[in-house]
């Protein structure tokens, strides 16, 4: 069953030597995270009564968990490896076994790439959260042709003082609310050829721009996801996003293409499996093939989903998206019970408009049939969801709400679209 004790984020980059470790003593569980020459491999919980650990055991962990994601790298980028591969040594030996492979990779995931990159953040009165963001992208080992804040809706012009203090940011004022709206006015005042989105709330690794622009090399890829880890797990509020709502999409490329459309389409496609939207990019050609963020979704309006809704028009149009876990965010994940569960209701706010949204533009009945299936999914995790543990509760109500809160969402915003349209035909010249 499981249950919460808080985690010390522990981040280890191998190429710089494997460290032994003790316990501290202030954290139960040690979440590890092995590097490669700044390529992430894998995590693995380290509970304190397994420590302390020596260098050759942790060393002989650490091959088990990154093994199956190096061969999936190497596969995927054509590196080949040996008929027996890796070699039968123990501990370091076997670990170190891997380091011409992983420096190949590193050489070709960093080759150059010539599309511009503008990077659009969405901010709504969090210029403390905004300037860690800011910092971290002019830290990058690549930086973007351009960065833009857009300031969506403020209550007072802090952000904009913020923005006018560090060179090199734009500024841009979107006074109507939603996320969607925002998006939507840094697409129209940004310049890249490739448009990238982050969060205020989230900070970049230093080859976050240089991977996500690496992965655009196929020409169907029109979207670009990458890997969002936990930036602490120290509160109880975190733990259960990280366990049943994280961002974390795992440690391997993931392509999704019309192969996995045509897969669930009759279930309702899981677009959210793409990624987050907090860590995203685009071709703008995008844009001109399946049109711009619909604003009735979005933080601010219905709740969530204007990103996977806009991958479900990706991927219905035939083209592709990618999941490279190489493109890196840390994400702080909110610290209060109460955040956590006004969050929640509104990404099942937000999903569930989605979905109406998705068969109002395609009529794709398995997007009605995975409403239909959130009836016994709920009915189900009520009855038996304590086999996951007692955390699992924690938010179920907010579930449900949210999600007859969508449908109502919905059906109001349809209605209020309705009787503008008639107002204006009744206002025409041909009415008259």
């Amino acid at each position: 069953m499981t249950t919460f004790a808080p985690r010390k984020i522990v981040h280890i980059e191998i190429s710089e030597g494997i460290p032994s470790l003790s316990s501290d003593g202030e954290y139960p569980v040690l979440y590890v995270v092995f590097w490669w020459y700044g390529i992430p491999l894998g995590h693995q919980e380290i509970w304190e009564n397994e420590l302390p650990m020596s260098r050759d055991q942790l060393a002989e962990n650490a091959l088990k968990t990154i093994a199956p994601t190096i061969e999936a790298h190497l596969l995927e980028q054509g590196i080949p490896l040996p008929e027996v591969f890796p070699v039968t040594n123990s501990g370091l030996n076997a670990l170190m076994a891997w380091e011409p492979f992983l420096v190949k990779l590193r050489e070709q995931l960093s080759a150059p790439a010539s599309e511009t990159v503008s990077v659009v953040i969405c901010t709504r009165d969090r210029p403390e959260h905004l300037v860690r963001c800011l910092r971290s992208l002019q830290q990058l080992s690549q930086l973007p042709d351009e960065i833009l804040v857009v300031d969506n809706a403020p209550s007072s012009d802090a952000t904009k003082q913020l923005v006018a203090q560090i060179p090199g940011i734009r500024y841009v004022l979107e006074p109507r609310p939603g996320l969607s709206a925002a998006r939507n006015t840094g697409i129209r005042h940004c310049t890249g050829e490739i448009i990238a989105f982050t969060d205020d709330d989230l900070t970049l690794h230093t080859d976050w721009i240089a991977r996500l622009r690496q992965s655009f090399n196929d020409p169907k890829v029109m979207v670009v996801t990458g890997l969002v880890l936990a930036a602490e797990l120290k509160t109880q509020s975190q733990f259960i996003f990280e366990k049943y709502w994280s961002f974390n999409r795992g440690y391997r490329v993931l392509t999704f293409d019309n192969d996995y459309f045509e897969k669930y389409k009759l279930l309702g496609v899981p677009a959210w499996r793409i990624g987050a939207g907090a860590n995203m990019a685009f071709r703008r050609k995008a844009i001109e093939l399946v049109g711009d963020f619909d604003e009735r979704l979005g933080a601010g309006t219905s709740g969530c989903s204007e990103d996977s809704e806009f991958w479900y028009r990706v991927l219905a149009e035939g083209w592709t998206c990618r999941y490279e876990p190489t493109a890196v965010a840390y994400h702080c994940h909110r610290r209060e019970m109460d955040s956590l569960r006004r969050q929640i209701f509104y990404y099942m706010r937000g999903h569930v408009t989605e979905l109406l949204i998705r068969f109002e533009r395609y009529k794709h009945w398995g997007n009605l049939v995975r409403i239909a299936l959130l009836l016994p999914y709920f009915t189900n995790l009520f009855l038996f969801g304590f086999l996951k543990g007692r955390l699992r509760y924690s938010t179920l109500l907010e579930e449900v709400l949210g999600c007859f809160s969508g449908a109502k969402f919905y059906f109001k915003s349809k209605l209020a679209a309705n009787s503008r349209s008639f107002l204006n035909n009744s206002k025409s010249p041909e009415s008259v």
